[in-house]
């Protein structure tokens, strides 16, 4: 299996001590307890409190300042010494490093946000989802077949979730991608915005480039979202709607072709199967001028290991929540597919943003 380095020093080698490993055991078994404290010492605001006053409080300091009970302070003031978020020395209560990054790492709090509203209760049915291969848990929130047809009435605050995650991996980013896009070998007209939700992408096409013009391709239920969320924004004249469904394997891509096909944190929505499938048809729609840009965070091609365990943790949501069978792809896996479906890798850029990649193809000749 390919691997950037600091992937292989650590999963290709065993670190840890029994006594370490031991405790890595316990901490998987507790997981959904060291989660709910440490969320609820964010939303109460007690790690904020700690971070602020780094001479150390006391638990009855805690409790006058959150107004919780004396009982609610003390379990979770006990608990989060174990997790290790907080330090005491005496009885003054500290922050501590593992804490202020819960409260300061914008990364934790999307993640910590998506994984409580989006992901918690429909995880219990990850077991059914692995076994069956559709999004068993799905049904706490409705009956859809995939999480983005019920995206449009999912409750305001998973929304509000989904969207923060989302938003977050990709617009961090936009900048550099529009570079690699919009650049001088090639000139970008008409650019096909495939799967692009509320039409953030769209809206800095056009924002970077005054004569493009902008086509997403998604869902109907999506485009209305898309059209609602970019009316009356300078451009948005120039952004249309394509509504389709992606699954269906009779839908064809739009003519004539395209200078630019674009999927942004799109194809990670499908199994292989599918992918290959979208892929065809987008090579379908192509000349020899035209470049699909698929940008996504590929696990394997991470400069910090962190990063892909974030990623291949976020895969868990797809199988449990998303559609049953898609995951954050290893970039081989992208690019056989891609191969299937007559298309070529030209070129592969990386370290983009919060570790995305940019895989460019070409129709391939022959």
């Amino acid at each position: 299996m390919k691997l950037t380095q600091p992937l292989k020093d650590v999963y290709c080698k065993e670190h840890q001590t029994a006594l370490e490993a031991q405790r890595l055991a316990q901490e998987i078994a507790f997981a959904p307890m060291v989660f709910q404290v440490s969320r609820l010492m964010v939303k109460f605001g007690i790690l904020e409190y700690l971070s602020n006053n780094h001479r150390g409080v006391t638990q009855r300091d805690i409790v006058e300042h959150t107004g919780l009970s004396q009982y609610a302070v003390q379990v979770l003031l006990e608990a989060s010494l174990s997790i290790g978020t907080v330090k005491v020395n005496e009885d003054k209560y500290t922050i501590s490093k593992a804490g202020w990054f819960l409260i300061n790492d914008p990364m934790a709090r999307a993640n910590m946000n998506f994984n409580h509203d989006v992901n918690y209760l429909g995880l219990f049915h990850l077991e059914e989802a692995l076994r069956e291969g559709r999004p068993a848990g799905l049904k706490v929130f409705g009956e859809w077949d995939t999480i983005y047809e019920g995206l449009s009435s999912l409750p305001e605050e998973v929304q509000k979730s989904w969207f923060g995650f989302d938003h977050f991996y990709s617009d961090e980013s936009f900048g550099e991608a529009l570079k690699i896009v919009f650049d001088d070998k090639r000139k970008v007209r008409r650019l096909l915005d495939v799967g692009g939700n509320t039409g953030r992408w769209a809206m800095q096409c056009v924002g970077y480039n005054s004569e493009v013009e902008v086509t997403i391709m998604d869902l109907p239920q999506q485009l209305e979202l898309m059209r609602r969320a970019t009316a009356g924004k300078e451009g948005a004249e120039r952004i249309h709607g394509y509504g389709c469904n992606l699954l269906d394997p009779s839908v064809k891509f739009p003519t004539p072709a395209y200078d630019a096909i674009w999927m942004s944190q799109f194809l990670d929505c499908f199994s292989e199967e599918e992918v290959t499938s979208i892929c065809r048809r987008a090579a379908e729609s192509m000349d020899e001028d035209s470049r699909l840009y698929i940008m996504e965070t590929f696990w394997d091609r991470q400069r910090y290991e962190t990063a892909a365990y974030c990623l291949t943790l976020t895969s868990i949501y797809f199988t449990a929540l998303a559609n049953g069978n898609s995951k954050m792809y290893h970039s081989d896996d992208m690019a056989r597919c891609v191969n299937n479906a007559g298309l070529e890798v030209e070129e592969i850029i990386d370290n983009l943003g919060m570790g995305h990649s940019i895989m460019i193809c070409k129709r391939r000749n022959g």
